[in-house]
């Protein structure tokens, strides 16, 4: 079927949302994003497969990532007038119990996480509450008034979780393709453009700039334009474009189809990463289905409007995050950043004027042009309006994906969403940005997480990843991490990056190996004001900023090292060694028990002794031990 108006759009809508939302059959949704399938969720849908295999009376599907990664697998059972349990942790052996005992009204606190309040999406409030008139659960929260998801508005992530990503017919049902249907029908461009602009939406990709202003620039150069997805996500510990593509890939579609009528495009790429082939695998399935319904190709609706979407995968070159360096890489050459005078904007993929957007910016336009650009406005903070995505993870207790309105403080989302340090370790630093982001300490935390604040903490919003740092992460080495990085991942093309990171990481080495010298900390100062300044690409501008942000925060560490042959934190093996504080070690042996080389001794119920000559610094002492009785000196 191919659908020619917005009323064809509709019914499949209604009739798939009678489904989606009061099914007859016992539904069993297991999250299964990346994520979720390392946790398990792979053999958790394949034993239930097997379990309930030709039970009509049940339908097991699969879905995207919830967010809470810590909590993986998570499995969602409900049916028609009945709530919606979402548990957690459910591995292989435990999802038929589970599906049994919700079938015969029995619900184990101990596994389930919470029970779901209203399972719509922001676009979806005109439609009545499915839960409306269902029974609740005694003793069991909702889902929405949990810490890790009460202050979290999904915009960009309104789909992941709650739809099966492989069935377009689920995105109708939660108003997919309405909002591009509505402004092929309306034909006006610049209107697009204007709500765009009036919603204040910024890139959410890196640099943050208006996305309005990009649009409107490029549909103003004369040429073949092209619509361009950077899906080439590639910062440690990040993995918002990831979920999202994996999860709802048909937002990114749709977003960037208003985007090619908005532009007067006619061809569309998305350029992922080929580490992620479940997002190709559903890009793919997305880009074949939404192609069969006539939403993608030639005269859509017979509107006149020809739109093309191509995968193209990269390798992994972090560099090819870069706007140039990735469409360079597109056209099949080397991907190397060029000069910025000449804007991709004018002359971009193949010299033509092309718009770049990464996916969570194409993710936001269907809502807004579904709410309205003022609705979008009215979240977040004057200077950066809606919400935001981030990948929490590192030293948290509540590691996964968040998506937070614009101006919330970073202690809200380490210690309200993330629930703070686990094993009752300090709080040391948050590294926002990726690894060309800034490290913000502890006295920072008050601060709105925005593009201005960030900014003006040395950091930068980046696409979101969030790495939480506890009192055991030396800033020393952690500069020195981000610096091999991108050392690595360097196009080696300019000088100043090339050359001058080399030089850095260099001197970081020597002073995390105990040979660092006066001096070394105004060298890595002046290099880091060389390397920003003088680079081709954003890859080099930013580079200093770990190590100028750890410079600033915690220099006292950096003197440590420098001055003292001592790391504080007990992470640089040449500048630390263990002991067991005899008033503070109760003899439980377990520390001696763990030890590879058997270097620690003593009797039970006394205190022990560690053998420095034997010690090979592992760390497992230090990380078993529950009375604080292993000490870094």
């Amino acid at each position: 079927m191919k659908i020619q108006h917005t009323k064809d759009l509709n019914e499949i809508g209604l009739a798939h949302r009678e489904a989606l939302y009061y099914p007859e059959a016992l539904t069993v949704n297991i999250g299964m994003a990346s994520c979720g399938i390392a946790a398990g969720a792979d053999k958790t849908f394949d034993s239930a497969q097997n379990e309930f295999h030709g039970n009509g009376d049940i339908r097991i599907q699969k879905t995207g990532c919830l967010g809470f990664c810590e909590m993986e697998p998570l499995v969602e059972i409900f049916r028609k007038d009945r709530p919606r349990v979402i548990y957690r942790n459910i591995t292989h052996d435990k999802i038929s119990q589970v599906i049994q005992d919700y079938m015969h009204g029995r619900f184990d606190t101990k596994m389930i996480l919470g029970q779901m309040r209203d399972p719509r999406s922001v676009i979806e409030e005109d439609y009545p509450n499915p839960m409306n008139g269902c029974q609740t659960l005694e003793d069991i929260p909702f889902l929405e008034d949990i810490g890790f998801y009460n202050k979290q508005i999904k915009i960009a992530l309104r789909n992941c979780g709650y739809i099966d990503p492989e069935r377009i017919e689920d995105y109708m049902a939660r108003g997919g393709y309405a909002a591009f249907f509505h402004a092929l029908s309306e034909g006006q461009p610049q209107k697009i453009i204007a709500a765009i602009k009036d919603s204040g939406l910024r890139g959410r990709g890196g640099g943050g700039f208006p996305t309005g202003v990009k649009w409107q620039s490029c549909a103003e150069h004369e040429g073949e334009r092209f619509i361009i997805c950077n899906a080439d996500e590639g910062d440690p510990g990040a993995y918002m474009d990831r979920s999202i593509l994996e999860g709802d890939p048909h937002t990114i579609l749709e977003g960037m189809l208003i985007a090619g009528l908005a532009i007067g495009s006619a061809q569309g790429f998305i350029y992922v990463r080929n580490e992620y082939p479940l997002a190709v695998k559903r890009l793919v399935t997305a880009i074949r289905q939404a192609t069969d319904y006539g939403l993608i190709g030639n005269d859509i609706a017979g509107s006149g409007y020809h739109f093309q979407i191509k995968i193209s995968t990269g390798a992994g070159a972090f560099v090819c995050g870069e706007s140039t360096a990735l469409m360079a890489s597109l056209e099949g050459e080397v991907g190397r950043p060029r000069a910025k005078y000449i804007h991709t904007v004018e002359k971009g993929f193949r010299s033509s004027p092309s718009n770049l957007n990464n996916v969570e910016t194409y993710a936001n336009v269907p809502v807004i042009l579904s709410k309205g650009a003022r609705w979008f406005a009215e979240l977040g903070t004057p200077d950066s309006k809606g919400t935001k995505v981030f990948s929490l993870v590192g030293k948290i207790r509540n590691t996964g994906l968040v998506e937070v309105p614009m101006g919330i403080s970073l202690k809200e989302i380490i210690y309200d969403i993330g629930n703070g340090i686990p094993r009752k370790k300090k709080f040391k630093a948050v590294q926002t940005g990726g690894p060309s982001g800034g490290c913000i300490p502890e006295e920072m935390l008050d601060i709105p997480v925005d593009y201005q604040h960030l900014a003006q903490a040395g950091s930068i919003m980046g696409s979101g990843g969030m790495i939480v740092m506890d009192q055991d992460t030396c800033m020393v080495d952690v500069a020195r991490y981000f610096l091999d990085f991108l050392k690595d991942e360097s196009c080696g093309q300019c000088n100043p990056c090339r050359e001058g990171i080399k030089r850095m990481l260099q001197i970081l080495t020597h002073i995390c190996e105990g040979k660092g010298k006066e001096g070394d900390i105004e060298l890595l100062m002046e290099l880091s004001d060389m390397v920003g300044n003088f680079s081709l690409c954003g890859l080099g501008t930013s580079a200093p900023n770990p190590v100028l942000t750890t410079i600033r925060y915690f220099r006292d560490e950096y003197e440590a090292h420098i001055r003292d042959k001592r790391c504080p934190a007990g992470v640089c093996k040449a500048l630390f060694h263990y002991e067991i504080d005899e008033i503070a070690c109760t003899g439980c042996r377990l520390c001696g028990l763990k030890c590879p080389k058997e270097a620690i001794t003593g009797e039970k119920k006394k205190p022990h002794k560690l053998d420095l000559e034997k010690c090979i610094k592992c760390g497992i002492c230090y990380d078993v031990c529950k009375f604080d009785a292993v000490v870094i000196r």
